[in-house]
């Protein structure tokens, strides 16, 4: 901070003619001390050493400074139970002002200007603008930026996350807008591009290095604890936050990414170059985009890819929703392929089924194709119960089934009239009544009734009596109460001999 000539005039006054203390002075100008110092050390005159008042802690302040020389990160907590087990019995408070003075500082590290050769660096990084409320899902707001070093031209692209299809996929627009792709990404330790890194030896996101691989580029993470490396991006994003984000009003996503695309050709084109005023940013860029790489013919192939498992209902899981695959499928491990927009599900490499994307949480996005197979898939199983139930209990209804349909009869109905009869005549009367139908040559549950009732009549058994067994339940168990019998006991015998004599 300057200090104003006034000020320093007025203190070198009162220090010097009327002879105030330094502490004097700072009270009555309502100013620090060590500005008042200041002014009097640039004028090289000396100033009064305040001795220091004696503490609790001088005795201990070698060991302190041993300690803070080895271990410089040591918390003043930590430090103040070593000296207390020391015999120090001061406040912890102090203490902690105390270690702040005597702890030792890092020396300042001074960097050489970076420069780039034309077309030779891109930074990119990822920045955090808070969250979009989507349904019931709260989305992260993520911003994929990359700025070209040397005419600092700035690509910008909001997502709604910061996964690995994302970040490929701000490369390949970032890539298109420029028309061409700088020669070194630079990147910061961030898992989308290192996976794990062991002092010089790195291993990097193999995703990303297919991408790399694909249009030609070099990905370069620069050094641990090295921000400055990346410093371009880094203000970029800070820009971004102040001169285009601030305020800003969006209707969605889609709507936000194409005010960054109008902004990133607008106002931040427009903006002065730092290495020559006389140009601007979109100046610059026009002369770097020569010196590209140019882009590759065929496009680079985009969808994130994840295994899922389909359980006892035909739905599988993704990014918090709930997405339809055919009943055939349950069960089962399927892989699922999505981009912005779409979900695709494949069973190896047929495609089962493709859904429009949501970003919404607990949502269940359906084929009514796929639900409508299921619900005749179940009437079909209910069918073949039945099926199943008369061939255990007469076998010769296979064959009126399979005539039956010949002629083209409903299958359904045919089994359920048969199980009808079964369940009224029992299975060694229908076993019978079936072979008499198929000998007459009619396969119609009508002719194995008649010949039920033939038999019957023949044995001059009771017509069979149908149980109805739906009820109400409550109507079948409510108690029975029992007739006052009082009323009994008042017939008389002239009341019998009346009754006799009408």
């Amino acid at each position: 901070m300057v200090i104003p000539a006034d000020l320093s005039a007025q203190i070198l006054r009162l220090y010097q003619a009327e002879h105030w203390r330094v502490g004097t002075i700072a009270s009555q100008l309502h100013v620090h001390r060590s500005t008042v110092q200041r002014v009097l050390a640039q004028a090289g005159l000396p100033t009064e050493a305040s001795p220091l008042r004696p503490s609790r802690v001088d005795p201990y302040r070698p060991f302190i400074l041993q300690t803070l020389a080895k271990f410089p990160t040591l918390t003043a907590a930590r430090l103040f139970v070593m000296v207390h087990e020391r015999g120090y019995r001061g406040s912890p408070e102090h203490f902690r002002h105390v270690i702040a003075g005597l702890r030792p500082r890092p020396t300042a590290e001074a960097f050489l200007r970076l420069r780039t050769l034309v077309g030779e660096q891109a930074q990119v990084d990822w920045g955090h603008f808070g969250h979009l409320q989507i349904g019931r899902a709260r989305r992260p707001l993520m911003a994929f930026v990359m700025v070209l070093s040397y005419s600092r031209r700035i690509f910008l692209r909001f997502f709604l996350d910061a996964r690995m299809d994302s970040f490929l996929r701000g490369h390949i627009e970032a890539c298109a807008a420029f028309n061409g792709c700088a020669r070194v990404v630079l990147y910061d330790n961030l898992k989308s591009a290192v996976l794990e890194r062991v002092r010089d030896a790195i291993r990097f996101n193999p995703e990303l290095l297919a991408l790399a691989a694909h249009y030609r580029f070099e990905p370069r993470p620069v050094a641990v604890a090295r921000g400055n490396e990346k410093g371009r991006v880094e203000r970029s994003i800070r820009y971004i936050r102040d001169s285009f984000f601030a305020a800003r009003e969006f209707v969605d996503l889609a709507d936000l990414n194409a005010q960054a695309r109008a902004w990133c050709e607008g106002p931040a084109c427009d903006r002065r170059w730092p290495e020559d005023s006389r140009l601007s940013v979109g100046e610059a860029f026009e002369l770097e985009r020569a010196s590209l790489l140019a882009l590759p013919q065929r496009e680079f192939a985009l969808g994130e890819r994840v295994a899922v498992q389909v359980g006892k209902t035909p739905y599988v899981r993704f990014d918090l929703n709930d997405y339809s695959v055919p009943h055939t499928h349950v069960r089962r491990t399927l892989a699922v392929v999505a981009d912005e927009h779409r979900v695709r599900i494949f069973d190896g490499t047929a495609e089962l089924a493709a859904h429009a994307r949501s970003y919404d949480a607990g949502a269940q996005i359906e084929d009514a194709a796929y639900i409508a197979a299921l619900i005749e898939r179940k009437h079909q199983a209910h069918a073949h119960r039945g099926v199943d139930r008369l061939a255990h209990a007469a076998p010769a209804s296979a064959a009126l089934l399979e005539r039956a349909a010949e002629r083209g009869h409903n299958l359904g109905t045919v089994t359920a009239a048969l199980l009808r009869l079964l369940d009224r005549y029992g299975a060694a009367a229908l076993q019978a009544a079936i072979g008499c139908a198929l000998a007459q040559g009619v396969p119609h549950p009508n002719a194995v009734r008649l010949a039920l009732e033939r038999a019957r009549e023949e044995q001059g058994l009771p017509p069979p009596t149908a149980l109805h067994l739906s009820e109400d339940v409550a109507r079948r168990d409510a108690p029975v109460r029992s007739h006052a019998l009082a009323s009994y006991d008042r017939i008389g015998p002239a009341d019998e001999g009346a009754s006799h004599d009408e």
